[in-house]
């Protein structure tokens, strides 16, 4: 019952398969002329963040205080989140459908990158190492992000990477079927309304036969 509690309590769906994907997937109908803002605010990112297990809760209330001391300063993060953002949207986007990248949306990711690196260390186990983030300011959530991009990127998953056939959806999601024949976010959503739409054009198909 706790995890059934916890997954209706989530704002977010996270059917990326990556963490790069799954924040791509914060703008709805993401290849539509207008997609829909699901991070109009800081605290929204944050609260991300948190389902996506990337900072936690202590860190995100530190982050959150920090945010109302400098509105100036979360305002230029959350434009960065956003063009980040829609730079990893871009590069993903174009290599499922087999086109050239824009050099632009590379540099965003590399600048981002760039940042994040100096804050990445090594931490001592019990009997093994683990990578960790050094302590830092109201980009933190932004940092493992990048990271991500870049290893997707780099990795031979990357010719698995999709964007939903349901067209505008626009999310984007690693094939990991067997026969690699995935082609939706999710079938709750995408899926079901191919399924109705394709329901709806038999039937008028077959009415128009009758007539």
């Amino acid at each position: 019952m706790a995890d059934e509690d916890s997954a209706a309590a989530q704002r977010f769906a996270f059917v990326g398969g990556a963490l790069c994907l799954d924040f791509s997937n914060t703008a709805d109908w993401h290849a539509s002329e207008s997609p829909v803002e699901m991070l109009p605010s800081y605290d929204d990112l944050l609260d991300w963040a948190i389902e996506a297990s990337i900072v936690e809760a202590a860190e995100a209330a530190r982050l959150q205080a920090l945010a109302t001391t400098d509105p100036a300063i979360t305002a230029e993060v959350m434009r960065r989140a956003v063009a980040l953002r829609e730079a990893i949207y871009q590069l993903f986007s174009r290599l499922a459908a087999g086109d050239e990248i824009n050099p632009a949306d590379l540099a965003t990711l590399n600048a981002e990158l760039a940042m994040a690196l100096p804050f990445r260390v090594l931490e001592r186990g019990d009997d093994s190492f683990s990578w960790a983030w050094l302590p830092t300011g109201l980009d933190t959530p932004l940092m493992a992000i990048a990271l991500s991009a870049a290893e997707l990127l780099a990795s031979p998953t990357l010719d698995r990477v999709r964007e939903c056939d349901g067209h505008p959806c626009g999310w984007l999601f690693i094939d990991t079927s067997r026969n690699l024949s995935r082609r939706w976010c999710s079938m709750e959503s995408c899926g079901n309304r191919a399924k109705a739409r394709r329901h709806y054009q038999r039937s008028r198909k077959a009415a128009g036969e009758r007539v």
